[in-house]
């Protein structure tokens, strides 16, 4: 059966369900498809100090509830479930979701967020939430004044790092290489910050850890050497997959596959298609960024509308 809305929402993070508050309120009456993961990356992690208004934090699945339950009282059409095929040839566009369904919209709104790359060991999908984190900024103030781990080579392990060196008592990197893959600047960095000791041509064989969550890692070292280090917490900085392959074919991304916005709209390449989040914001990837970019995509959304309406 083909359905019809004024604008369909791709994504339940804080992008998404921001933006079905703010078009709700405007009486554009989105639908929105949570995607394989509602509530977004955000409900990955537990508590989250640093979004405004919460004075001793709050649950980070506590937050994406309040925050869904508030889209659905101003009118938000919140269905569970995918959207697999996507046509922006012509407005209205076509899309249809995993059960089938075909749904024109007059306007879409992409927040499908991105995925934190991961090494793939069952041990680190285990302590996932309990130690194992992808986001320094997030989780690193949960491990001031103790001892932990950073995988990756390149600028954002060595971001996170020098974030974590601030923090920590002690910062280990893990790199599998025997240089990095950073820049001049970001090796600079980490040689200047002397609670930062680099395991050399290492990969990580097992997140170690008990109840309680990560204690250690155990390290396989070029030369066939298997060490352990203790440890409270491990980082991923081996970066980031932005949800945007849906929409390559119609849609610019950069080469990592961020979607490319207008300025500071949240306008792609295609009028009438608008991206939010982390899929188009490869620099920041925070809850409250990610907000106020929903909010942009909704008025752009609002505005768009209002100017085909007075064509």
């Amino acid at each position: 059966m083909e359905q019809y809305t004024k604008c369909l929402i791709i994504g339940s993070g804080p992008a998404g369900y921001t933006s079905a508050i703010y078009a709700g309120r405007a009486g554009i009456s989105p639908v929105l498809y949570e995607g394989m993961e509602p509530g977004g990356q955000l409900t990955t992690t537990t508590e989250i100090e640093n979004y405004p208004g919460f004075e001793n934090g709050i649950d980070a699945n506590m937050l994406m509830a309040s925050m869904k339950g508030q889209a659905a009282r101003f009118g938000a059409d919140i269905r569970p479930g995918r959207i697999v095929g996507v046509d922006f040839s012509e407005r209205p566009f076509t899309l249809e979701d995993e059960s089938g369904n075909v749904i024109k919209a007059e306007t879409v709104i992409i927040a499908t967020g991105a995925v934190a790359k991961y090494l793939g060991l069952p041990s680190e999908q285990k302590f996932k939430g309990l130690g194992v984190s992808a986001c320094a900024t997030c989780d690193g103030f949960f491990y001031r004044k103790k001892t932990v781990a950073v995988v990756g080579g390149g600028d954002t392990a060595c971001e996170e790092a020098t974030y974590l060196a601030n923090l920590c008592s002690k910062v280990y990197m893990i790199v599998r290489r025997d240089v990095f893959r950073a820049s001049r600047a970001m090796q600079e960095r980490v040689a200047a910050t002397p609670n930062i000791e680099v395991l050399w041509n290492c990969n990580t064989q097992e997140v170690l850890g008990d109840e309680s969550g990560v204690t250690g890692v155990r390290i396989l070292r070029k030369d066939g050497k298997v060490f352990d280090i203790k440890v409270d917490g491990f980082f991923l900085g081996i970066g980031h997959h932005p949800n945007s392959d849906l929409f390559r074919k119609w849609i610019d991304t950069d080469a990592n596959g961020y979607i490319i916005t207008e300025g500071k709209t949240s306008r792609t390449n295609v009028e009438g298609v608008f991206a939010a989040g982390d899929v188009q914001d490869p620099d920041y990837r925070q809850a409250v960024t990610a907000a106020a970019s929903g909010c942009r995509a909704a008025l752009d959304v609002e505005r768009f509308l209002n100017a085909q309406i007075n064509k």
